[in-house]
């Protein structure tokens, strides 16, 4: 009796906790579909009184969407893919090779992790630009190609293999390239949908860097165009910022609901809780 009391109260606090997670995305939806007046009306309306899609179309009109669409899916896939190969192979390299300066790198790796992203923005930015890299694509994926956290999961995740593996690689002769994309890049298959997914969603979300680099509409992402048009002089535009936020949102939760899966694993076979 008590453990059945304990488990509906247990189902009552995560339903509210759900409820107030779920609440700025109901909003969000919600809100699109409301005129600019609505919106700014007090007290504010939960449900729209006329809803309508006026700010979507709106929002495809004053918009380049095709290309800041490309812009943003090129950038987030090039950094993703990046970060999936790069990360894979100094995780392993970091796990299971031996080479003079390992427990420095990974000192190092680790230290990084520890370093706000605001700290070396400034230094960043100065080194693209004298590069000659500014208001192009590549100043927004080169950059991020290679991150800490991506090292640190997946070499968590290659601890956790048999080194058995390893030691038959070499027996038959394979060389070290062939051990990674052989044997143990094959078996990574829940690291990397992890890495993948915190990857795309970070580039996907990332503002303030393609804010500063991308100087010209040819390069701006969809974060940067759809807050450059929702907002004026004078009064933002919610109800077009709201329908871009709805339209900005929709490809991760399809990239997360597709790899949940994956996901759910490599969190657990990586050892972070």
């Amino acid at each position: 009796m008590q453990r059945t009391r304990a488990r509906a109260w247990l189902y009552v606090v995560l339903t509210i906790l759900l409820l107030i997670v779920m609440t700025p995305f109901l909003w969000m939806v919600l809100g699109s579909l409301k005129s600019q007046a609505e919106l700014l009306q007090v007290p504010p309306t939960w449900l729209p009184e006329n809803p309508s899609l006026d700010n979507f179309t709106r929002l495809f009109d004053r918009l380049s969407f095709g290309r800041y669409f490309f812009n943003s899916t090129f950038v987030a896939v090039c950094v993703t893919a990046g970060n999936l190969l790069f990360c894979s192979m100094l995780g392993y390299a970091l796990a299971h090779l031996s080479f003079p300066g390992k427990k420095i790198i990974f000192g190092a790796v680790m230290g990084t992790l520890m370093i706000p992203g605001l700290v070396v923005f400034i230094p960043q930015f100065v080194l693209v630009v004298n590069l000659g890299l500014a208001d192009t694509l590549a100043a927004l994926i080169l950059p991020f190609l290679v991150g800490p956290f991506g090292v640190f999961l997946m070499r968590q995740f290659f601890l956790g293999l048999p080194r058995d593996l390893l030691e038959a690689g070499r027996i038959d002769g394979a060389s070290e390239l062939g051990i990674f994309f052989r044997i143990f890049l094959p078996l990574a298959g829940p690291a990397m949908a992890t890495l993948g997914i915190l990857t795309f969603l970070a580039s996907w979300n990332n503002f303030l860097w393609p804010l500063v680099v991308a100087a010209t509409e040819r390069t701006y992402t969809l974060p940067v165009a759809l807050a450059l048009v929702s907002t004026g002089q004078n009064q933002t535009d919610y109800g077009l910022l709201l329908a871009g936020a709805c339209v900005v949102v929709l490809p991760i939760l399809l990239v997360f609901l597709f790899f949940q899966r994956f996901f759910i694993e490599g969190i657990a076979s990586t050892g972070i809780k």
